[in-house]
């Protein structure tokens, strides 16, 4: 019966102990994704200014800017 006693004692210990590595483990992958998505995976800004009216040819042509 000592581990009931002791369980409630540790119960918020351990549940911050869980989330200290789920957020580790969350900041790590975040690094990952930030080193792939470097600057050479970055292409030009194709946006349409906001004073052009989007038309068919915007979404269909690609290459036209």
């Amino acid at each position: 019966m000592g581990i009931h006693y002791t369980y409630g004692a540790n119960k918020n210990a351990k549940l911050m102990e869980k989330k200290a590595k789920r957020e580790k483990k969350l900041a790590e992958k975040r690094a990952k994704r930030q080193i792939k998505a470097g600057p050479e995976k970055i292409e030009d800004d194709k946006t349409i200014p906001i004073d052009q009216v989007i038309t068919l040819d915007h979404l269909t042509n690609p290459n036209k800017k």
